[in-house]
């Protein structure tokens, strides 16, 4: 295995947890494997590849990581890779759906996976590899906003229940049976390895007011070393701060998140990557695509929604295994933010009964949104559940407390990171224990209450542009 691992990826040595869920794979068993971030989890799909005769499908959750995981298989050489999404033109798009059995690898959404011309093509192919990558996504967004991925299970089986990999960084034993379930894998094999990021100092610092943490966060921006990234929870304010601290301090900062178009995003995206950019600030719709092994800094100035969604935005630091760190800013009361964003999920259940009354008598989606007042996330959601719950005279109060019941599962998700920001103990502890992890982690340069000492993770030399990209572009159109 070492010899192909050399041949097809220039390895000499695979990291821990790679070989094992490898070889659970070519000896055709279902593998659910958790792996740390940054731990290189695409060779785990890549790799077969090169034994199996078949392809692989890859379900893949935003176009940014389809984009990024294409390019990083065409750099080394391997061309017959295809991403279907929507920023394929039309006719490359019936190209390929055309041609599909001619990829190696094919990565797509789930709500692409959804529509009938993408299984049709699929059917002609010899699938050997059914990847699920950020296999998290199942449990965390399915439910909610991305129905699409509760089907996969069915569409795997339609597909002739080939060999299946669930992949991810972050995932409780809850979410784990959630992804078995899903999916339909029986009794796969199970690789699951420690979240904790060694090399990840984790830091809590206290406001007393919001003036208080944008001033912390000017400071920090200040003195820490780049690249480094902010989240937020607020799109106006990720773009009110990124200028007013790029005015003030002169410093290279743009704001991403889902209010920007595509190409606004891939070009953020791209100047990240090539060190155009210091730092961004951004909402959570940042990241999970962003393959950049040097970013040193991750602060975070609203709480994240989950110890689960902490875990993976802190992962997206040190990946070069160098030191870095993760500041968490906190004002009291700041759970109120999350808090407030799920109350807006849940339709009531006057909705939900007007949803069944006229789901079938309007003529679009939209109609029917405005006719009883919900979103568009929320009529999709209804709309599985109409096709997927026994539809009874008791359909709309059981998917009220369904989803009911869901609400309840994330306020206990946000005070777990209400508790974590509180925390008199240590702070790795905390994150290991979410994730019903025992062993001891203390160690140096651990976490704010163990002891911590900023001077390591402050500036010592000026960021450098290292690279420049004359047309971002031209550096798309050779992933397309």
């Amino acid at each position: 295995m070492e010899r192909l691992l050399f041949e097809k990826f220039g390895f000499k040595s695979f990291r821990e947890g790679q070989r094992e869920v490898i070889e659970s794979i070519v000896q055709g068993r279902d593998t659910l494997a958790m792996l740390p971030t940054g731990s290189g989890k695409s060779l785990c799909f890549q790799f077969p590849s090169y034994i199996f005769n078949g392809q692989v499908l890859i379900v893949s959750p935003l176009l940014s990581l389809m984009q990024d995981q294409v390019e990083h298989v065409m750099v080394r050489g391997e061309k017959s890779v295809i991403a279907i999404n929507s920023f394929l033109p039309f006719k490359q798009k019936r190209y390929a759906l055309n041609h599909l059995h001619k990829y190696r690898f094919i990565f797509i959404s789930p709500e692409m996976l959804a529509l009938d011309e993408v299984k049709k093509a699929l059917l002609t192919c010899s699938i050997a590899l059914f990847v699920v990558d950020e296999a998290h996504c199942i449990s965390q967004w399915g439910p909610d906003f991305r129905p699409d991925y509760l089907s996969l299970g069915q569409i795997r089986e339609e597909l002739g229940s080939p060999v299946t990999l669930a992949l991810t960084a972050t995932a409780t034993p809850k979410i784990r049976e959630d992804i078995r379930t899903a999916l339909k894998m029986k009794t796969p094999d199970e690789w699951i390895y420690s979240v904790d990021r060694p090399n990840i100092s984790l830091k809590v610092e206290t406001a007393s007011s919001f003036t208080e943490k944008v001033h912390i966060l000017k400071q920090y921006i200040s003195t820490l070393k780049a690249p480094g990234i902010v989240y937020f929870s607020s799109k106006r304010l990720a773009d009110e701060l990124a200028d007013e601290i790029n005015s003030a301090l002169s410093k290279n900062i743009a704001s991403y998140h889902a209010g920007l178009d595509q190409e606004q995003r891939i070009l953020i995206q791209q100047q990240f990557l090539h060190n155009q950019l210091e730092w961004v600030f951004a909402t959570s719709a940042f990241g999970m695509g962003v393959n950049k092994e040097n970013i040193r800094t991750v602060i975070h100035f609203h709480l994240p929604s989950s110890m689960e969604s902490f875990v993976q935005e802190i992962g997206r630091a040190g990946r070069d295994n160098k030191k870095s760190i993760s500041i968490l800013l906190y004002s009291k009361g700041d759970e109120q933010i999350p808090i407030n964003l799920l109350e807006l999920e849940r339709p009531s259940l006057r909705q939900i009964n007007d949803f069944k009354k006229w789901h079938r008598k309007v003529d679009t989606p939209a109609d029917l949104e405005e006719k009883i007042g919900i979103t568009d996330i929320q009529n999709r959601v209804l709309q599985y559940y109409i096709s997927h719950e026994r539809n009874d005279q008791y359909w709309a109060d059981t998917v009220f407390n369904k989803m009911t019941d869901r609400l309840t599962e994330k306020y206990v998700k946000i005070s777990q990171i209400v508790a974590y920001a509180a925390s008199p103990v240590c702070r790795r502890r905390m994150v290991a224990e979410s994730f019903y992890e025992t062993k001891e982690l203390q160690q140096p340069q651990c976490c704010d209450i163990c002891g911590l000492h900023l001077k390591e993770f402050e500036m010592d030399e000026v960021f450098e542009d290292k690279e420049n990209i004359a047309d971002w572009k031209e550096r798309l159109a050779l992933l397309f």
